[in-house]
């Protein structure tokens, strides 16, 4: 249940927080033609991020890291743009009004368009592990997963409700704030990517993608602080009004707007302090070691990975590793199938989770990271967060598995 609070939170309040303040911005300065924008590719952002969860989730289309930096290099220049048109653009009955709205337009579809995909996956994913619709383990996952996007959504909406209220110059400010916060983590992956495929080098590059990597929270709180700016602003000033009023109605209307003001400014600096206590305490609670059991010895022969069949006959998961000329240790993972001849043989890694790796829990396999219990039937087939697959064969007492292969998948263990 942690580990999906924790996913839920992570992977969606940073978005939903910029989504909130971009709506707010673009319907107080640019109206009806920002407002159409804004629906047409949110929508279309809504969509998208469930047709690329689908591709990614069971068919191998999708790279993710090539995808991520086309997403991030469009999300950039739509940021970088629109900072420009706004500042000569007056509304948008102007050319430049209209520009910035499409690409404000642009810009929420790239957040939903990244933040959403794993989002839908998580309940197929915990459902095609192992944990039937109607179990104990699906609906702890389920009801974790609702929680982390609850508090997303609703920190969202808090902040747009009172950005909506807010001066257009604090708000335009914070906006821009949380964006460029966001936009440095984008270009850290990117530069990540880049890295890893070799197209960038050198040791100050190395320092900086460690760090990214190492650090993709700090970016998260830099968000919600930025944005929290706002609700508190406007929290204080809740407390101090003086707009003029001319008769007693006028006056409890000016009342009952600045306390919907306080209730949402609460609310959303509540959800700030809860995703970040989600990000920290919580997450290192949820993710406190677990010990992967100890790689076991195995037969390199002519370029090819032998493992001894009686080696993995006792239907437990049994890990091994190739270290490759570029001294990357890459492991993978065999386990027999239950009531049958065959294996389960896959990268002791997966295209979600990255390389974290799976461990055995009371007769099941479980990703280390998301905490999903793995149908050992499908060990071996794409999809999910199944181990990556790669090529093997079984024969003359062996599984053999060719090295080529696991030079192939090193970066997935970088």
């Amino acid at each position: 249940m942690l580990n999906y609070l924790v996913l839920g939170t992570e992977g969606l309040v940073a978005a939903a927080i910029i989504a909130g303040l971009l709506c707010a911005w673009v319907f107080v300065k640019y109206g009806r033609f920002g407002k159409i924008c804004l629906y047409c590719f949110g929508i279309c952002g809504l969509i998208g991020a469930g047709v690329m969860s689908y591709l990614k989730n069971t068919t191998s289309l999708v790279h993710t890291g090539t995808w991520n930096v086309r997403i991030f290099s469009v999300s950039l220049c739509a940021l970088i743009l629109m900072v420009i048109f706004n500042i000569i653009s007056g509304n948008e009955k102007t050319v430049p009004g209209k520009i910035t709205c499409i690409l404000a337009g642009i810009y929420l579809f790239t957040l939903l368009f990244y933040a959403l995909p794993d989002i839908y996956a998580y309940p197929f994913n915990f459902s095609l592990g192992g944990a039937g619709t109607f179990s104990s383990a699906f609906f702890t996952r389920f009801v974790g997963l609702v929680f982390g996007v609850l508090i997303s959504i609703i920190a969202g909406i808090a902040v747009y409700r009172v950005g909506r209220r807010s001066p257009r110059g604090i708000l335009s400010g914070v906006f821009f704030a949380a964006a460029a916060v966001n936009g440095i983590q984008q270009a850290g992956k990117i530069i990540t990517v880049l890295y890893t495929r070799r197209i960038l080098s050198g040791s100050n590059v190395f320092a900086f993608v460690k760090w990214t990597s190492n650090h993709d929270d700090i970016y998260i709180i830099g968000v919600l602080i930025a944005a929290a700016v706002l609700p508190v602003i406007m929290w204080i000033k809740s407390f101090h009004v003086s707009e003029p009023y001319s008769n007693p109605a006028q006056h409890r209307k000016i009342r009952a707007k600045w306390r919907s003001i306080r209730r949402f400014g609460t609310t959303a600096i509540l959800c700030s302090v809860l995703s970040i206590l989600v990000i920290k305490p919580i997450k290192a609670y949820a993710n406190r070691p677990v010990e992967l059991s100890p790689i076991e010895e195995s037969i390199l022969k002519d370029d090819t990975v032998l493992v001894p069949l009686e080696q993995v006959e006792d239907g437990h998961l049994h890990r091994f590793a190739y270290t490759t000329p570029d001294n990357i240790e890459v492991r993978f993972i065999v386990i027999k199938k239950p009531n049958s001849s065959s294996y389960g043989v896959g990268l002791d890694a997966c295209d979600i989770c990255g390389e974290t790796g799976y461990f055995e829990r009371n007769g099941q396999i479980v990703c280390k990271l998301c905490d999903v219990v793995m149908n050992i039937n499908t060990i071996g087939f794409k999809g999910g967060c199944n181990p990556i697959v790669i090529d093997y064969k079984v024969g003359d007492g062996y599984i053999q598995v060719p090295t080529s292969t696991l030079v192939e998948h090193q970066d997935e263990f970088k």
